[in-house]
């Protein structure tokens, strides 16, 4: 059975070496699709105004480009009431440009050169802050502060009260070994705790973008909720 929907990625600089390359990065990740790339300001616009194209909903940006800058597309952007999140990915490193990115709303600034690993740790960092919130129309205090935190995956995250960093670890490593989504009831067999506390621990996965979960359907009776692990 499938999972959530694929977050749609749109990957924006002038230089096609670096295009395709992060392109490819993206597509070693669990959680993307690659929906476009773009040389350009106009064709990355071409592409976020496209009514035939389903909505981008994170744009991989570089701020040196042949026809425009970075920031220049970012004010497009929210000019024209378009709402992606934008990860900015470039070799600039000017004080005064990172302040304005931020301030256009950029969701993480990562400087060039760097390695897939890091290029892998801001983007599923990313994911978890999308996922925590999708589907939502209202949220929390506590919500919200897990899914901002989730942008900050170098800090220690406070679990919630009750929860043992020991359980979390055993249960995210039983989940990651399935291979395939799992249920709490398995979870708990296989880990020897009640189903409850499985699915606890399952959702705390879930609301931080290690896991996902969706109804599991063609069994008898009520739809079982399964889970699947996201992060390699």
């Amino acid at each position: 059975m499938s999972g959530p929907m694929p977050i749609r990625l749109l990957v924006v600089d002038d230089e096609p070496i670096a295009l395709a390359a992060h392109a490819d990065y993206v597509r070693r990740l669990d959680g993307f699709e690659v929906a476009a790339t773009a040389g350009g300001m106009g064709a990355a616009l071409a592409v976020l105004n496209d009514p035939a194209t389903p909505p981008i909903q994170l744009v991989l940006l570089d701020m040196n480009l042949t026809d425009g800058h970075g920031l220049d597309l970012l004010r497009r952007i929210h000019g024209l009431g378009l709402v992606p999140d934008v990860v900015a990915i470039t070799a600039v490193q000017e004080i005064q440009v990172v302040r304005s990115a931020i301030a256009l709303g950029i969701t993480a600034y990562l400087i060039k050169p760097f390695t897939f690993a890091a290029f892998r740790e801001k983007l599923e960092s990313y994911r978890g802050y999308h996922y925590a919130l999708a589907d939502r129309s209202h949220t929390s205090q506590d919500a919200l502060d897990r899914a901002l935190s989730t942008l900050r995956p170098s800090g220690k995250l406070q679990l919630p009260k009750g929860m043992l960093p020991e359980t979390l670890g055993a249960v995210a490593d039983w989940l990651r070994a399935q291979g395939a989504p799992a249920s709490a009831t398995e979870a708990a067999a296989g880990l020897a705790m009640s189903r409850v506390t499985a699915r606890r621990y399952l959702d705390h996965l879930v609301e931080t973008g290690s896991a996902a979960k969706a109804p599991r359907h063609g069994s008898p009776g009520r739809p079982e909720l399964e889970y699947r692990w996201l992060r390699r």
